[in-house]
């Protein structure tokens, strides 16, 4: 869960700031393609299907 507030796009904004720096990725990198006013996002992440998949593994081992 984000901290930011969705006010003014800044819980979009820690966002991609948290999926960037967690991916080892420029900000650049991250785009937000849907929901930018929903709790429900899809964001488009330029990494390997391979990083990916290893990050994802990572996250969900660790919230369980």
């Amino acid at each position: 869960r984000l901290a930011a507030p969705p006010i003014d796009g800044r819980a979009n904004d820690a966002l991609v700031a948290w999926l960037a720096k967690s991916l080892g990725v420029p900000r650049r990198d991250v785009e937000v393609l849907r929901g930018e006013s929903s709790r429900r996002k899809q964001v488009a992440v330029a990494v390997s299907p391979e990083v990916a998949a290893r990050w994802l593994a990572e996250v969900l081992a660790a919230s369980a």
